[in-house]
């Protein structure tokens, strides 16, 4: 399919404008993505209509805790991404180099038609980078907004403002990857950098998107209290104190299997070291810790929602969000009741077939 975000240089190559890195490509080759292709005069996107898969996952895995508690989410990505890190733990999708990853194949219509018939409440964008199937996924955000079904975006943000713009105006949250807080970081570990990512925030923060952000912490590499610090102040200047903020474990994969995984005891760490900050939500992901799961009032600190993993215990919120003991405003979305999903994950293929419930 005919891409989108692209111009002609004089030097006869065309330059790819969808993030940052701006591949300049001549015919037949490919950007570092390696989805965004030239063709002749022109970028084509060779994975639209194509994924490495369909899945049903509760709302808190992508994770986003604020928005639609309870629910479920039909989840797919393509192959491919922008970004290189060494620790990529979907590595199998995102530095995928042979189509035939690509097993599933739906049009946009047909995603949202299927979440319908599953009963998902939100499509996510996910497994890896959307921004770089941004086509793809702005025309399933609008077939999904005609049915009533929400769009998830779940990126790491290194993206140009044109695209970002383009691309945000459609989904009604995002969770966004901040990998670290120091430019040697992400060019060392990623490949990418940082200022790109920070600008994606600040944009967030301007508009109707709900946005969370995670932040995975890698033993020796990004887990300092001194830049944990500094990520939480720059939050708390540019944000704001209601952004959810997930800290969550690593564990050894793709080019990092020499690093060993992060204990529990430095995700508690850094949860404290954020909430230090003035944050008022902090997560701890990937780790059994049912206090780093909780959802308190900001005002009273009662807990308002309590989880075990994906699954919701109790449920405290007013229909219109707000804390029933204090009346403080809890920030995010949240529907009339709680959804029951619960921490199932239920593998579905859309590609012409019929869509069940399979276990």
């Amino acid at each position: 399919m005919s891409a989108r975000w692209w111009h002609e240089l004089e030097d006869g190559r065309i330059q790819c404008d969808v993030c940052p890195r701006e591949c300049r490509l001549r015919d037949g080759q490919r950007g570092f993505c390696f989805v965004r292709a030239r063709e002749g005069d022109e970028m084509v996107l060779t994975t639209y209509g194509r994924s490495s898969g369909f899945c049903i996952d509760p709302i808190e895995k992508k994770p986003l805790a604020h928005f639609r508690p309870g629910t479920s989410v039909l989840s797919f990505g393509t192959a491919g991404c922008n970004l290189g890190c060494k620790f990529c733990q979907n590595w199998d999708m995102s530095k995928a180099r042979e189509m035939d990853r690509l097993m599933d194949q739906a049009s946009p219509e047909r995603i949202a038609e299927s979440a319908l018939e599953l009963g998902c409440e939100s499509v996510a964008f996910t497994y890896n980078d959307p921004v770089i199937f941004a086509e793809y996924a702005i025309d399933t955000a609008v077939a999904c907004r005609e049915r009533g079904i929400s769009s998830v975006a779940v990126t790491a943000g290194y993206v140009n403002p044109e695209t970002r713009r383009d691309f945000f105006s459609v989904m009604d949250a995002a969770n966004v990857d901040l990998k670290g807080f120091t430019e040697d970081f992400y060019a060392r570990v990623t490949g990418a950098r940082l200022r790109p990512v920070l600008d994606t925030l600040s944009y967030l923060a301007q508009t109707d998107c709900w946005f969370e952000i995670t932040t995975l912490l890698i033993p020796g590499h990004n887990d300092s209290d001194a830049e944990l610090a500094a990520m939480g102040r720059w939050v708390m200047s540019e944000l704001g104190p209601d952004v959810p903020h997930h800290v969550t474990a690593f564990h050894p994969d793709w080019r990092m299997r020499d690093v060993p995984p992060t204990p529990p005891a430095t995700l508690l760490r850094a949860r404290e070291v954020l909430l230090a900050q003035g944050l008022h939500h902090v997560y701890t992901g990937n780790i059994a810790h049912r206090l780093g799961e909780i959802t308190y009032c900001s005002g009273c600190h009662a807990a308002l929602i309590e989880r075990d993993r994906y699954e919701l215990l109790g449920y405290r919120v007013t229909p219109d969000g707000h804390c029933p003991d204090c009346g403080t405003r809890l920030p995010g979305r949240y529907d009339a009741t709680p959804g029951r999903f619960g921490p199932r994950r239920i593998p579905v293929r859309l590609g012409g077939l019929s869509v069940s419930h399979g276990e």
